[in-house]
């Protein structure tokens, strides 16, 4: 939740660079848009499986730290 921000900036950028004639940098954003939207899920479930204390040893506790202040 507190990442989907930058979906929407890249978004406005792939509009912007779209309606100004840089098709190939609006495809890069494009892109960019899906890897980020990726990569947000992939933080949200690492983050949920160490809240629920599913994460390997349970001693997941730095893990949890570095996804909390990333």
């Amino acid at each position: 939740m507190r990442h989907d921000w930058i979906l929407d900036v890249l978004q406005d950028l792939c509009t912007y660079t779209s309606a100004n004639g840089m098709a190939d940098l609006a495809e890069h954003l494009a892109d960019a848009k899906l890897i980020a939207a990726m990569e947000i899920a992939t933080t949200k479930h690492e983050v949920d499986v160490t809240v629920h204390g599913q994460g390997g040893s349970g001693s997941d506790t730095a893990g949890f730290g570095r996804h909390q202040h990333a």
